[in-house]
């Protein structure tokens, strides 16, 4: 099959109009005519990820973060971040990155955390024009936790070494949840309006902490790294396409690779 039958499906699920203005979403290099046969998905495309697919064959890399988050203002392929476009290239391996459309796409990344994170009937925190889509989700946990108990938890659930809590009272009582995926910081007020008790995103900088507890309000951040759900979430759709459309693919599989550039001495 071509990669352009696993975009559409792609952009159906995750229209590119639903991207913000400035993201790069779609085909991020190769060709849409270009035949393929084994599937990668993966959070980041970096030299480790690129290498893996190399030695698995692999063909197409879903990726949610674009492959480019910043241009390239030379091919000097003495840097590692040029050598891996040209290896890509090289090896006939088409990327695909589908971003911010897939976070604020209904039964996209936003939807698939508040499944993970146990909210019950999410609907958008900051919805778009048709109440569907948009960003964020909110909804309510079955049962009220303690701020301590909800971190500690996540914790576990992304395998993280620790994660940050930002607010006035670790034994306060949650239940109702929002979520972001990735960077979401600079919306704890939309939350904190929509009536969240806390608001789980990543990279929550310093002084918006200082507001978040000057706020009365709570966010309990991860780590941006949380977004890998996408890779076990998007094999799982690419392999219901396949049986449905009887795709010839012959393999569809998720980086092993973490990307995670984090370490936590605790």
């Amino acid at each position: 099959m071509q990669a352009q039958t696993l975009i559409d499906a792609i952009e159906a699920l995750a229209p590119v109009n639903l991207a913000w203005e400035r993201d790069v979403v779609g085909l991020q290099l190769g060709r849409a005519d270009q035949s393929i046969d084994r599937v990668m998905t993966t959070l980041d495309v970096r030299p480790e990820v690129v290498q893996e697919a190399i030695d698995k064959d692999v063909d197409f890399i879903f990726s949610h973060h674009p492959l480019m988050f910043h241009p390239a203002r030379t091919l000097d392929l003495s840097r590692p971040q040029n050598q891996m476009y040209a290896d890509l290239l090289r090896h006939n391996i088409v990327v695909y990155s589908a971003h911010t459309n897939l976070d604020a796409a209904v039964g996209g990344m936003n939807d698939w955390l508040a499944e993970a994170l146990q909210i019950q009937n999410p609907r958008p925190l900051i919805p778009n024009a048709d109440g569907k889509s948009g960003l964020g989700r909110i909804g309510q946990l079955e049962q009220p936790k303690t701020v301590r108990t909800y971190a500690q938890a996540l914790k576990d659930l992304f395998n993280v070494a620790a994660v940050r809590v930002i607010g006035p009272d670790l034994e306060r009582s949650i239940q109702t949840v929002a979520v972001i995926g990735g960077d979401g910081g600079d919306h704890y007020r939309q939350a904190q309006q929509a009536g969240a008790d806390v608001l789980v995103t990543a990279d929550l900088y310093y002084h918006i902490g200082h507001d978040v507890i000057a706020d009365d309000f709570t966010v309990i951040d991860p780590d941006h790294h949380m977004e890998a759900i996408v890779k076990a979430k998007m094999v799982e759709q690419i392999q219901i396409w396949q049986h449905a459309y009887g795709w010839e693919l012959n393999a569809v599989f998720l980086s092993a690779m973490n990307t995670d550039p984090y370490q936590y001495l605790v």
